[in-house]
């Protein structure tokens, strides 16, 4: 008999259950039909402690501000490019 095959999605939620709803390892790993040893090793492996969340929190907010000042500032180099272009082609 082979072993069943969870996805990350699958664990990550087994461990919110955990962690953030307040349900215990024993209660959860009977409900889902999985072994509490398994569920505290993804425990383990995807859970983060709340400063490491914090700051992963915080680079994404900085990852989001810069994909729009990137954005803001290629949208004025391509009309810059344009207008070079229209008034170049203007003073031949």
């Amino acid at each position: 008999m082979s072993k069943p095959n969870f996805t990350d999605e699958f664990k990550i939620d087994a461990v919110k259950q955990v962690t953030e709803r307040g349900y215990s390892v024993a209660e959860v790993s009977r409900r889902l039909g999985v072994s509490t040893h398994s569920l505290y090793q993804w425990r383990k492996r995807f859970s983060k402690p709340l400063a490491v969340a914090q700051e992963f929190t915080e680079q994404s907010a900085e990852i989001r501000r810069l994909k729009k000042e990137l954005a803001r500032v290629t949208e004025e180099r391509d009309i810059l490019k344009k207008a070079t272009a229209f008034f170049a082609k203007d003073a031949k």
